[in-house]
């Protein structure tokens, strides 16, 4: 149940509640308390706009919480003069932080009841805030509710890699949305603290086992598709490819390989099998396998096109120009998942049972 207290309506709410026919006499009983956390670690290019753009929200946060995982760069100088000039942030500043700790210890510190998730990198709506305490306000028995997001597609490099890697809006209570991003979320305080907070050994997922967590735990869980951000993509093939590797490594790690690497791997499996006959054959028979997977990222690439043609509509020679594009980002997106893969196994796997065989020889 939310906590009582005085009787003041925020006004961007009450304006929001208005336009929704569904709650056409509900009233927001509180002042909502809110803190925003983020995580950040050399993001001098992107911390000033996304400060920015929180403090000039419809419905501002009460405060804005910080944590600096090590940065090397002008990240916290950038943040400390918000601070200067008297904006509502506190920083806190480690060595080392992955996300999740970094998540951990700003939500620790927040002041607030219900706590809002966000990242470097993301750019709110200026009404973002409002629509997730609008959508928190419908109902007091409510604890999470994840906005949408969208990707920054400003070059066709990244308007390929949205088409190639962001999945499509689906309908969610009757609204098509992105879900379940943390960098769009809002909850209570007792979610994150029942659920443990986030794995803090993780460079990645670490957000996405959080999230399966709170669903196990049956809270209740509303959606604002209004409530929405941009998220910016890597701009460069060089750059996807090292964090899908990261990505690939650390998704492993959380344990959810199933739903990403084991597909992909099973079928470079195949046609690493279809390559063993040009041993006898000879080197034209490698024509055949080289073949299937040209087509294979050819209709994947198709597919993905197929998908998003509502989100990213085109024309032919667009489409065209896509593939050209898609089918080596594909490929680039592959070669990072083994990579990461090869990764896992040389320095987690290796190592964690060369620990267990010097654990189990000094027994």
């Amino acid at each position: 149940m939310l906590p009582q207290g005085g009787t003041e309506i925020f006004g961007p709410i009450r304006a929001l509640l208005r336009t929704d026919p569904r709650v056409e006499r509900y009233e927001v009983p509180y002042q909502m308390k809110i803190s925003v956390v983020i995580p950040v670690r050399n993001e001098e290019r992107s911390i000033r706009s996304l400060l920015e753009a929180l403090l000039s929200q419809s419905l501002p946060p009460d405060e804005i919480v910080i944590t600096d995982g090590g940065s090397t760069d002008a990240t916290v100088s950038i943040i400390q003069d918000f601070i200067n000039r008297g904006a509502p942030v506190s920083l806190i500043r480690t060595t080392h932080a992955l996300p999740g700790r970094g998540r951990n210890l700003a939500a620790a510190r927040a002041g607030c009841e219900w706590l809002a998730f966000t990242d470097a990198g993301i750019r709110p709506a200026p009404n973002w805030l409002s629509e997730l305490a609008a959508r928190a306000a419908l109902d007091s028995e409510i604890d999470v509710v994840y906005g949408s997001y969208e990707p920054l597609v400003d070059t066709f490099f990244k308007e390929c890699a949205a088409i190639c890697y962001v999945s499509p809006p689906a309908e969610i209570d009757g609204a098509l949305m992105r879900s379940q991003f943390i960098a769009s979320a809002l909850m209570r305080r007792a979610v994150w603290e029942k659920v443990g907070g986030f794995p803090e050994h993780l460079r990645s997922a670490e957000d996405l086992l959080f999230m399966q967590r709170v669903e196990q735990q049956h809270f209740q869980i509303a959606y604002a598709p209004a409530a929405l951000v941009q998220w910016d993509l890597q701009p460069t093939l060089w750059r996807t490819f090292k964090r899908f590797t990261i990505y690939s490594r650390n998704n492993i790690r959380a344990g959810l390989w199933r739903q990403w690497q084991a597909p992909i791997l099973s079928r470079y499996l195949t046609l690493l099998l279809l390559c063993l006959p040009a041993l006898l054959l000879g080197k034209w028979w490698l024509v055949l396998p080289i073949g299937l997977w040209l087509l294979l990222l050819l209709a994947r690439a198709v597919v993905a096109i197929h998908r998003n043609r509502h989100s990213y509509p085109a024309g032919l020679f667009r489409n065209a120009l896509r593939l050209l594009l898609i089918i080596p980002l594909l490929a680039v997106l592959d070669l990072g998942l083994m990579l990461g893969t090869l990764k896992w196994v040389l320095t987690d796997r290796l190592r964690l049972g060369a620990q267990t065989a010097t654990v189990g020889h000094g027994t």
